[in-house]
């Protein structure tokens, strides 16, 4: 994901801004098996991509934070957890 976002930064250059990076990768990064079998219609593939890929895009604007040693280190030591 942080090379996605590094990728990102260039966006002047290559022309792929983080929601175009999103749309392209999100079916890979969360691949979906209902999608994939053959129940699904179009609308409803799309619909499933399309939400895909504002969950990716999410998390490459937010790279920093989710995946900062900080946010590993409370999550690791059980600091955010309610009793």
């Amino acid at each position: 994901m942080r090379h996605l976002a590094r990728l990102a930064d260039y966006c002047s250059i290559t022309n792929m801004h983080t929601k175009n990076l999103a749309i392209v990768w999100a079916p890979n990064l969360l691949r979906s098996k209902q999608i994939e079998s053959a129940c699904f219609s179009g609308t409803a593939a799309f619909m499933e991509v399309r939400i895909q890929s504002v969950v990716v895009e999410f998390i490459l604007n937010h790279v920093d934070v989710l995946f900062s040693s900080k946010l590993s280190s409370i999550i690791r030591d059980g600091a955010g957890v309610c009793s």
